[in-house]
C-alpha cells in the first residue's frame, strides 16, 4: 500500500482544492450584482502516481490527490459574438428611432401650431378677404396669416437645423468615446498577455475585455474575435480597429468639422492605425450608435429638409404668380407676396409685403373693390397635399423605425437571456457548490485525522506490551 505520509499529502491536496472551490464560489456570490461579471468554475485534475516507480516496486498507488488546474469563465465564444452583434444592431435602431421621434415632435403635426394649420388659416383669411375686399381688418388678417406661414415653416426648419447640430455634436462625442474604448481595449489585451505569461489570473481582465468589446460594438457596430492568446481582435468595415496591443483611431474627414459645424457632403472617416497621420479611408459605414447618427445626418434630415423647401418654394411660386395678376387698393399691379433665395429657400423664405394695402386683392385695375383675385390667391395655396405627403411619409418612417427597434429588442433579449443563463451567478447553484466544497473539505480533514491516528499508533505504540 502507499505510505501513510503520502496519504496525508493526498488529503492535503484535497483540502487545498476545496479551499479554492470555496473561494471561487464566494467570489461568484460577492459579484452577483456586478455588471459584466462572468461566473467562474474551478477545474480540478487528478495528480497521478509516479510515472517511473522504483525497481521492484509493488505499490498499488492510484494517484496523489487533486489540484486546481485553472479557474474557467463560463462563457461561449459564439454566444458572446452574437451578443455583440445584436447589441450593435439594437443600439443602431434605438438611436435612430429616438432621433426620428425628436424630429417628429418638433414638426408639431398634426396640431394648431403646425405648418398645415398655418396654410389652412391663410386660405381661409384670403377667402374672407375675397368676400370683403374693402375691409382693412380682413387685409391685415390675410397678411398676418401669410407671415404666420413663413414663421411656422422657418420654425420647423430651425428645429431640423438644431437636430442636425445636435447629431453632429453627438457624432463627435461618439468618435471620441470609441477611440478611448479602443485604446483601453488594446491596453487590456496587453495586460492579459503579460498576466498569462506570468501565470497570473486573467478572469477579471477578460471580463473587462468583453465589456469593452461590447461597448465598441454598440458605438460602431464593430465585430470582435477572441484569439488564442486571450486578446480581442476588433474589425470595423473589414479593417483592424484593435489588433493585439495596437488600436487605430477614427478620424472624421467629411461632413462634420472639428467644431461641430457642417462641411457639406456625407460623413466620412479615416482610420489612423497608430495616430501618426498615415491614415486610410474607412470602407463602408459604421453601425451602432455612429451608424444611426450618420443615417440621420446624411439621409433622414436632408430628405425632409429638401421636401419642406420644395413646399415653401412651390407655395411662393404659385401665390406670387397669382398675386402678380391682381391689383392692390391703389390700383397698382401686384408684385411678389413671398420671396426666397433659391440657394437657401428655408433660410430666406419671407413675406415681401409689409403694408396690407399692397395686397393685390382685386382682379380689376383702378382700385376697384373687387375680391376675385383674393379668392384666386386662396386657391393658389395648393401645397397642402404636397405637405401632407411629406409629413405622412416621415411619420411612416418613424413608425417603421420604432417597429424595427421593437422587433430587434426581441432578438437582443433572447441572446441576452441565453448568455445570462450561462454567465450569470445563481445563488442557489453557488450555495450547492459551497455546501459540496464544505463537505468535501470536512471529509478530507477527517481523512487527515484518521491518518494522524494511524501514524500515532505506528510511531508511539508499536512494540509496546500491556
Amino acid at each position: 500500500m502507499a505510505g501513510s505520509f503520502s496519504s496525508i499529502n493526498t488529503a492535503l491536496t484535497a483540502l487545498r482544492y476545496q479551499q479554492v472551490a470555496l473561494d471561487v464560489a464566494s467570489t461568484n456570490v460577492a459579484n452577483v450584482g456586478t455588471d459584466g461579471y462572468v461566473r467562474r468554475r474551478v477545474v480540478g485534475e487528478t495528480l497521478g502516481a509516479a510515472s517511473s516507480p522504483a525497481v521492484w516496486s509493488r505499490s498499488l498507488e492510484t494517484g496523489s490527490g487533486v489540484q486546481a488546474a485553472r479557474v474557467d469563465r463560463m462563457t461561449d465564444a459564439l454566444l458572446d459574438s452574437r451578443v455583440r452583434r445584436e447589441h450593435g444592431r439594437q443600439t443602431y435602431l434605438d438611436s435612430r428611432a429616438e432621433a426620428l421621434a425628436r424630429v417628429e415632435t418638433g414638426l408639431a403635426e398634426p396640431g394648431p401650431s403646425g405648418v398645415a394649420a398655418a396654410l389652412s388659416d391663410l386660405r381661409a383669411t384670403l377667402n374672407d378677404l375675397g368676400n370683403a375686399p374693402g375691409s382693412d381688418a380682413a387685409r391685415s388678417q390675410a397678411l398676418s396669416a401669410a407671415a404666420s406661414v413663413v414663421d411656422t415653416v422657418r420654425l420647423q426648419a430651425a428645429h431640423l437645423s438644431d437636430e442636425a447640430s445636435d447629431q453632429r455634436s453627438h457624432l463627435l462625442a461618439s468618435v471620441v468615446e470609441a477611440n478611448s474604448v479602443a485604446t483601453e481595449l488594446a491596453a487590456t489585451n496587453r495586460t492579459i498577455a503579460a498576466a498569462l505569461g506570468g501565470g497570473s489570473d486573467t478572469t477579471t481582465l477578460m471580463d473587462e475585455r468583453d465589456a469593452l468589446a461590447l461597448r465598441l460594438a454598440e458605438l460602431t457596430g464593430a465585430r470582435g474575435t477572441v484569439r488564442a492568446d486571450g486578446s480581442m481582435y476588433v474589425e470595423l468595415g473589414g479593417q483592424a480597429l484593435v489588433d493585439g496591443n495596437s488600436a487605430a483611431q477614427l478620424v472624421v474627414t467629411g461632413g462634420v468639422a472639428a467644431d461641430g459645424s457642417a462641411t457639406g457632403g456625407p460623413v466620412t472617416f479615416d482610420l489612423d492605425p497608430d495616430t501618426t497621420g498615415a491614415t486610410t479611408a474607412l470602407t463602408g459605414t459604421p453601425g451602432g450608435d455612429l451608424g444611426a447618427t450618420i443615417n440621420v445626418l446624411d439621409d433622414v434630415l436632408p430628405s425632409y429638409i429638401s421636401g419642406l423647401a420644395a413646399v415653401a418654394k412651390d407655395l411662393a411660386d404659385h401665390v406670387n404668380a397669382q398675386h402678380q395678376l391682381g391689383y392692390d387698393a391703389n390700383g397698382v399691379a401686384g408684385g411678389k407676396l413671398f420671396d426666397y433665395d433659391p440657394t437657401d429657400v428655408l433660410g430666406t423664405f419671407d413675406v415681401v409685403i409689409t403694408d396690407a394695402s399692397k395686397l393685390a386683392v382685386s382682379a380689376l385695375p383702378g382700385g376697384v373693390k373687387d375680391g376675385n383675385n383674393a379668392t384666386a390667391l386662396a386657391a393658389a395655396v395648393d401645397v397642402d397635399d404636397q405637405y401632407q405627403r411629406l409629413v405622412n411619409g416621415f411619420g411612416s418612417t418613424v413608425a417603421s423605425a420604432r417597429q424595427m427597434a421593437k422587433n430587434q429588442q426581441a432578438l437582443t433579449d433572447q441572446v441576452d437571456s441565453a448568455r445570462e443563463q450561462l454567465t450569470g451567478v445563481s445563488l442557489d447553484e453557488e450555495t450547492v457548490n459551497m455546501v459540496a466544497a464544505q463537505r468535501a473539505y470536512e471529509a478530507a480533514a477527517r481523512v487527515m485525522t484518521t491518518l494522524d491516528s494511524v501514524l500515532d499508533t505506528l510511531i508511539n505504540r508499536t512494540g509496546l506490551v500491556r
